[in-house]
Parts: C-alpha cells; structure tokens; sequence
C-alpha cells in the first residue's frame, strides 16, 4: 500500500541548513539559540502560515497536532504514534522523535522533557506567535509550556523573518514546482479563461464575475484539458487554488490579492484577471488585463505599463535591493508619462512559494533586503483609479508574473500572453478578393529560384552528346563530396570520448496504488478475497489476513488451471532478471531489493476465479494500451496560442478540404490567416478547429492542379500536432479541380451541332477553371507567407518541379516525387513523403546492375538515429535523372548491387561514430568492382557486408532489434526473376554463384 514517504535527504539538507543560518545569522532569528514550532487542528481558512510551510518545506507533509523543536545541534519532535510510523527513518542521534499518547501525565511529562532539551540550548525561545492553533494537543502544549515558564527565565521571540529567509532560495526540485505551478495558471489563462470570455463578450452573453470565476475554479478538476496542455512532468491532482479566481471590469477594481469577484456583469472594456494555482503546495500568480475595444487612452497606458513591468523583471537579479526595485519603477514611470507613477501600487511584488505572499521579499519603497539567486518573487506592476480622458469611468490596470531571480537575470516562469490582450469586435473591410488577371502557373512554377536547381535539365539538350561529359562532372563532383564528407565526419567525432551515443537506460517509472488505508476497498478489507480495482489499476491479494496491493506495472502474465473441484490461480511479477530478451527488460527502483515473482491461489469457486483472471488480463490490456499510446505521442507538441486578428477581418480561402480531418470527417471548411499562424474552421462546430502556428511551420508548399485532380496547399511543421485523435506532422488543404460534368441535351446548340463543341467548350472551361483555381490558391499561400514575415516567422512558399519528378514506391503505392528547392516531396497521395535535403547526409543508389528494370533510393540522414527513407522501384531509365538531381543538390551519392540491412547499420553507425569514420567512413558502400583501387580495399576490409534485404521488413527488424544481419532468400530474388525472366539453366548458375559469394563473405568475416 502506498504510505507517507519523507525524503531523509532532503530533510537533513534542509535542517542542517536552518541550524547554520541559526548560528552564523542570529540577527535574522532576534537572537533566538532554538527554533519552537507548535502545529495543532488544521484550518482550512488559513492555509498560509509559517508553521505549515516549516512542515512541508521539511517533511513534504503537514503534520498536525505536531511539535518541532529546532536547535543548533538536535531536531526534537513529538506527535502520535500513527504519525510516529512515518517519521521513524529520520531517527538519529542529532533527530529524537517521542510518541504522544491519550495519557495526560505522560504527555505532561514528554513536554517537560522537550521544554529541558530545547531550554539546554539557550533560554531565547524562537516563536511564531501569529500561528494560532486549537486542538487537544495545542490545550496540552500551552499548560505545560506555562508551567515551565514560571520555575525557568525565558524569552520569547518573533522567528518568522529569519525562517522566511531559510526558505527563499529553492532548490531545483523546488523550482521545478513553481514552474509548473506558473505553467499551468498560464496555460489556464490563455487557453481557457481568455477564449470564454472573448466568446462571452463577442455573442453578447449575461454572466457575473462571481460565476464566470466559479467557472474558472471548477476547470481545475478536468484533468484532460491539463493533460492537452502537454506538460509531460505535471500531475493534475497535485495542482490546488492558491485563492479564488478575481474578475473584475465595469469601472469597479480592486487591484489588493485580497479582492474578491463581485455579482456584477462581466461588461466591455478593461477587464482585470488573476490566477492562482500551487502544485505540491508551492504557489504561483498570473495577472492579465484585457482591452476590449479600449480608448485610444487605455492602450496607451496599458503599453507603458508593459513596459514597465519589462523593465522591472530586468532589475531583478542577484544583490539587488528590494526598494530599489520600486524606486526603478517609479523612475521608469516618470520618464514614460509623468503623473502616472502616483497610480502606482504600493508595491511591485513579494516573494512567493511555500507561502503565497512572502512579506519578506516585498518589492516595497521600505524594504532593504537584497534579492539572491534561487528566489521566487511574484512581479505584481499595477496601476490604480487611473482616469479615462474620453469621459469613461475610472479603470485599473494589472499584471502578475512569477518570476525566477537569477544571478545575471531573471526567468519568467510565466508564459501567458500579455501584449495581444486587445480585443476589437468592430467589423471592419472586406475580404480581399483574389486579382482575376491571367497568370501562366505552370511557367512560374518554373521560375528562376525553382530552376537554379538543375540548370541542365533542357528538353533541347543533345542528350547523347553531354552523356559522358555529364558523368565525369559527376564523378568528380561526387569524388569532392565524398571526400568533404569524411572530412567532416572526423571533425565532428574527433573526440572519440564524445563520439558514442551511450545506450539510453530506461528510467524508473514510480507509481502507488493507495496513499491510504482509507482508500482501499471495502470488499477487500472485509472479505480478504482476492479484488480487482480497476479505479486504482490495482490487484489486491491477501496474504496472512492482510490485502496486499500489486498495482498492474508489477504484473508480468499469468495463467489459470482447473484441478478436480479446486482451480488454481498463478500470477507472475516483474523482477529483476525475469526478461527474456534485452527489450523485455524494465528498469528497477532498487534492483538488489527482494522480490515476490509469483504467487498462486486456489479456490472452489470457478466462476469468480474465470471473472478474476478476466479481468485482471483486461486490465493488463488497458494498461499496456495506454503506455503504448504514451510512447506514440512522445514527440508531440503543444503548440502555443494562436492569436486571433482582431483589428481587421482575417484573409480567408473558402471550400476547402483539409487532410488528415479533424473526426475523420470530410467536409469543406474555411482557411484563415491570423497574426502567428493559421486556422482551418470546419462547418462541423467551433471545436473542430485545426491551429498551424508560424513557429512550428517547417516547409510551406504550393502545389498547382496541372496534371492533377486536385490543388494543395501544404504544411510541413517541425514538430508533430494531434488532429482529432490522429498525430501528424503533414497537414494538407486542398480542393478538386474538376466538377461533375453535365450533358444537357435539351439546348438548342445540340439541335444544330454534332457536339463537339460542346466538348471542346467543357474542355475550355475547365482550363479556366483550373487556372483560376491555381491562381486563387498561390496568392492565398503567398499571403501566408507574407503574414509568417510580419510575425518574424518567415516562410517562402515553395513549388514541387515535375519536369524532375520520378516515379517510385515510398510507402504502398507507386506515386510520383517531385523535387523542390529544399525538399522531396509527394503531396497527392497520403501518406505524404517529404525529406528535407538539409538533413540528409547522403544518398544510396540500392539494387543498380545491369539487366534490372528498377532500382531503390535510400536517403541516410545526418541524425543518425534517425531512420532511414526508402522510395523504391524506380525505373531504370530515370537513374541519371536522379543522380543528377542529387549531384546538382550537392548531395553525396553511392550505389550499389543488393540492397542492405540498413537498421543494423545505423545501430552500428550510430553506436561509436568515431570508430565508423577512422575505419574509412561511408566509403563502404562503394562498388567491389569499382574503377577506383582505394576503393576496392576499403570495400574489401569493410565490418558490413550487403545482404539480400527487404525494405518493407525493416519496421519489424526494428522492432526486433536485432543486431546480426540476415540473408533471406526471398528478399530481391523474386523480383528480379520476375523482371528477367531467366531459365533455369541461368537460375541454376545464378544460385551457384550466390552460395559462393556468401561462403568467400563468411570467411572473410
């Protein structure tokens, strides 16, 4: 069962770091030799005290009815005995733990001993006289603690200050908090309280602060919109309100932490937004202002105080003083707007973690403490009652942020939008109408940033003239790169210390079932029967007359067998060794721990057993599924908000279709351009949306109709999105170019013409079509391209060549690929192909000898773990387009007879690149029987040897991974009978020879 687990490190780190700042600093302690802290019946109303942050700055838990006691040498600590149990590992010499009873005169006499240990140390008390606590407990404390006073002289002191600054400086793990903490709130203010309320402002809806911030609150238990958050590290249930959500607008602000949503109307104008979450009790803050429809004033003093707030996160860092953190922001007011800096808060933040508002840290005009690298502080520029010169109401302007101190700077842990928080509901202009002016598409598809690609690909060139000219260009272009790129292979991994890629271990997942006892079934407790929780995907098992939890990450399989009228049950648990196979291991918390490997049950009753086992197998399912799905969308992002245009009515490109679909559902919907991106809107609901954004935009390509039944416009992006429930990193809008055809036989033309006319009129207009269909779709993606300019994204638009184009098979289907300016791409029939060259390394020409129809292309990418691209099938007569290409492309090339293992060779590569490239590089894929002699020998001492290998199995070698090459018998020699159609006087010998080949490859091995 999962119990209370404290961390003895991090517990004695922290202590021993509270004794020293106790007797190196005693002015920050008044002078207090002990450190006396009293904790009794929890108070919900008070969730910020002193004594509660000692605790779980310490413990990582509260632990109530508790007394500490802190001196310079020994930690005393007296609580119960069920709380006893969980403070048992930090028992020490310098760390005395007794045990509170139910009798009076022992707990008398257990005070009296710790008022002796702590008195022993100094007669100066250090005290949190402002933490007031009721209980038993506090009652007992308090009569025993008088009592001591009048026999012994002590002095009581106010020790807050000093264990403010014990706790300011956090830890990583506490920073780690505190940035999820900030994460989440952000997260909830852009991407959920800043939708809802633009969606209530812009359809006229009634709803008061008070329920929109009930709403806001509520949002917190739905943990699947923290999960669409993609923060791989938070756990929803550990998140909690730092206060309720304040939302104010109408003219009444109230800009204090301490505000509250009032029933008024959410109205127009400048609306006020504050959020809280804290996660594992460390909190953070976001504040936001947002203008909708603001006065020419509101905006102009909302920019200064963005400004303003910039410049004061710049202050912040290490040895700076409080004060004058204020006093810069005073400064920086005057100098924006004279006047101004009189609306300023009182106060430009405090410190936050444990504790929400840490006075100790607050960036007040009175404070001299310095700020230290490792602070939290809640960065809090507000102005107040600042009056609108068009006449309106009063309004109050406000941003919070959590902020990182750092040595040389700050880090804002914050990442809610705050300078696109201007709303404008106004309709303003028209859509711009795409220019009707004729256009050849198919001759600007060939412009001259296109053609710098392959200027010698002329349909007016004498072929047969250039033919050996062209392939000593190549070769000696090729000789070049080969050699640039041995070259740069041992530069990259000189350093054979840091050439490896170490074998990543996988790392121990912890999991608990209960936190507990309370939580475990009823039926479990009562009826010590064997229960399956699928709520906790949990077994639990009794084992002398006590349930014992496995949560389903323990459970390896399992089996049932039926004996006479007993039926046997055997479950088998995961343990250290149990794997079979390298990839069946899984890591281990403490591998040299005992472990139960198997337990079996017997029982009369087959029925409830069979129900058993089922469903503990269903849950096994379940869980594997999901982890299963985990590692699918490992490299899934979540993209950043995208930022609606608001002044002007965004560009739109309607009738669209768009691939993949969001709900797999093929409707038309709208595409438009917004300021970082764009949306595409399907008619389905306002949720049935897809966000590109600027950022994560890769490749834009426009793709014309000609030859095509349909026109593209496709994005590429860095980093894989969700569409529905499928993961993409290709989204694709288009629209067909051809309409149904109607034959009207009834018009009068028909009566007097044979109908070739009417043929030759569709065909005209259909011509036109097409052209106005490609005209309509470049401008629209030229756009794009233009807004990723203004958003400093930048992206050209590029255009496939299908002069250059070759057929191939790099999926299922045999498709063509057309080359780009920076890529390959096949944009017609999904799965979509798309290499970026810029990662490739090289290329290998597989399955090239005379006599074959078809040859295959392999791209070898510059990330070597990355697998590698196959397009195979190529007709032979296309080779030297090919190799052109990639020459012109400055792409290195090889090529060879018989295709190879490729993923046992980029695990090897990829193992010690050093060692690949001091033993000759790439230069293995070279020919035997090549012209070049260096080249024989490196062939020849070459580790790898060509296999007969099929590409399409090298998703499940992969898999498998297995490290020897095979040589399969059915892998290319079936398709090359099949193309030469040899008899069998010629198989007989072929198959000699091959036998041969692969004993003189054996022996030399």
């Amino acid at each position: 069962m999962a119990t209370v687990q404290i961390d003895n490190a991090t517990f004695k780190k922290r202590v021993h770091h509270l004794q020293r700042k106790l007797g190196s600093e005693p002015a920050l302690f008044n002078s207090a030799q002990s450190v006396v802290v009293i904790m009794g019946k929890p108070d919900e109303e008070n969730l910020y005290r002193k004594s509660s942050s000692l605790h779980t700055w310490l413990l990582g838990y509260e632990f109530t009815s508790t007394a500490i006691a802190i001196t310079k040498q020994k930690v005393i600590i007296i609580t119960s005995a069920a709380k006893v149990k969980h403070l048992e590992p930090l028992k020490s010499n310098d760390v005395l733990i007794w045990t509170r009873s139910k009798d009076p005169e022992h707990n008398r006499k257990l005070f009296d001993d710790f008022l002796k240990e702590v008195v022993a140390a100094g007669s100066t008390f250090g005290m949190l006289p402002k933490d007031v606590y009721e209980g038993a407990f506090v009652t007992e404390w308090t009569e025993a603690f008088e009592a001591f006073k009048k026999d012994n002289s002590i002095t009581e002191v106010d020790v807050s200050g000093g264990l403010a600054n014990s706790m300011s400086i956090k830890d990583e793990e506490e920073l780690r908090n505190i940035r999820l903490a900030a994460k989440a709130t952000s997260k909830l203010m852009s991407g959920y309280f800043a939708d809802k309320m633009s969606t209530i402002i812009d359809e006229d809806k009634k709803i008061t602060h008070s329920k929109l911030a009930e709403q806001v609150e509520d949002k917190i238990d739905d943990e699947k919109h923290f999960r669409e958050m993609r923060l791989p590290d938070l756990d929803p249930q550990q998140l909690e309100w730092c206060y309720t959500p304040i939302i104010q607008s109408g003219g009444k602000y109230d800009l204090k932490p301490s505000a509250m949503s009032d029933d008024s109307k959410l109205t127009p104008g400048v609306i006020l937004c504050s959020l809280g979450l804290r996660y594992k009790s460390y909190c953070s803050n976001v504040s936001r202002t947002f203008l909708v429809d603001p006065t020419a004033d509101q905006d102009a003093n909302y920019s200064i105080l963005l400004a303003t707030q910039k410049h004061v996160i710049s202050q912040i860092k290490e040895g700076v003083l409080c004060k004058d953190v204020y006093n810069s922001a005073v400064e920086f007011l005057k100098s924006k707007k004279p006047g101004l800096e009189q609306h300023l808060l009182k106060n430009v933040g405090w410190g936050i973690g444990l504790e929400f508002r840490d006075s100790s840290a607050l960036l007040s005009p009175k404070n001299s403490s310095p700020l230290k690298d490792g602070m939290t502080v809640n960065v809090v520029v507000g102005l107040a009652d600042v009056k609108d010169k068009s006449g309106g109401k009063p309004y109050g302007l406000l941003l919070a942020d959590t902020v990182r101190v750092g040595f040389d700077k700050s880090v804002v842990f914050s990442d809610a939008d705050k300078e696109n928080v201007s709303y404008y509901f106004k309709q303003d202009g028209d859509d711009d109408k795409v220019d009707d002016d004729d256009m050849d598409i198919v001759a600007q598809a060939k412009s001259t940033r296109s053609s710098a690609i392959l200027k010698s690909k002329l349909r007016n060139e004498a072929r047969e003239k250039e033919d050996e000219s062209a392939e000593k260009r190549r070769q000696l272009n090729q000789k070049d790169l080969h050699e640039k790129l041995q070259k740069v292979g041992m530069e990259k991994y000189a350093d054979e210390s840091e050439a490896g890629n170490a074998e990543i271990k996988p790392v121990f997942k912890r999991f608990e079932s209960y936190k507990r006892d309370s939580q475990l079934p009823v039926a479990s407790v009562k009826d010590l029967r064997i229960t399956v929780d699928a709520k906790s995907q949990t077994i639990l098992i009794p084992i002398n007359g006590r349930p014992v939890p496995f949560h389903i990450n323990t459970y390896k399989n399992g089996s049932k067998n039926d004996e006479g009228e007993f039926v046997y049950l055997r479950l088998n648990f995961h343990s250290p060794g149990s794997g079979s196979a390298k990839k069946d291991e899984i890591p281990f918390e403490d591998p040299g721990a005992q472990f139960l490997r198997s337990i079996t049950l017997r029982s009369r009753d087959t029925d409830r057993m069979n129900d058993v086992f089922k469903r503990i197998s269903d849950l096994k399912k379940e869980a594997l599924k999901r982890e299963s799905e985990r590692k699918e969308l490992e490299d899934v992002v979540q993209q950043d908000k995208l930022i609606e245009m608001r002044k002007e009515r965004p560009k739109r490109l309607d009738s669209v279709f768009v691939r993949p679909g969001p709900e797999g559902k093929r409707v038309a919907g709208t595409l438009e351009i917004h300021q970082n991106g764009i949306r595409y809107q399907s008619p389905l609901g306002s949720d049935q949306k897809i966000d590109l954004l600027f950022s994560n935009m890769q490749h834009l390509f426009f793709q014309p109709c000609d030859q095509e039944l349909i026109v593209v416009i496709h994005v590429h992006l860095k980093n894989p999105i969700m569409v529905g429930k499928k993961k993409t990193q290709d989204v694709q809008f288009y629209r067909e170019a051809s309409d149904m055809a109607f034959d009207e036989t009834g018009n009068r033309k028909r009566r007097y013409r044979y109908g070739d006319e009417d043929e030759l009129e569709q065909e005209q207009e259909e011509r036109r079509r097409r052209k106005a269909l490609n005209l309509e779709f470049k401008n629209f993606s030229e756009r794009i391209s233009e807004q990723s300019g203004r958003a400093n994204r930048h992206i050209d638009v590029d255009t496939p060549i299908r002069e250059l184009g070759f057929n191939g098979v790099p999926f299922r289907s045999n498709v063509l690929c057309q080359p780009t300016t920076d890529c390959l791409v096949q944009l017609i029939d999904p799965p979509f192909l798309v290499v970026t060259l810029q990662d490739v390394e090289l290329a290998h020409l597989e399955r090239v000898q005379f006599g074959l129809k078809q040859f295959d292309l392999v791209f070898i990418f510059k990330d070597y773990n990355r697998p590698v691209v196959h397009i195979n099938s190529i007709p032979m007569d296309q080779l030297d387009g090919v190799k052109d290409w990639l020459n012109e492309m400055d792409i290195a090339y090889y090529e060879g007879p018989v295709n190879l293992s490729w993923p046992s060779i980029m695990k090897t590569v990829a193992a010690d690149p050093h060692e690949f490239f001091a033993g000759g590089g790439w230069s293995f894929l070279s020919l035997e029987d090549g012209d070049d002699s260096d080249q024989e020998e490196e062939s020849e001492e070459s580790d790898f040897a060509p296999s007969d290998f099929n590409p399409s199995d090298e998703e499940e070698e992969e898999e498998e991974e297995e490290s020897e090459e095979e040589y399969s018998d059915e892998s290319g020699s079936e398709e090359e009978l099949s193309e030469e159609g040899e008899d069998w006087d010629e198989l007989d010998a072929k198959a000699q020879r091959e036998d041969k080949q692969k004993e003189d490859r054996k022996r030399k091995r």
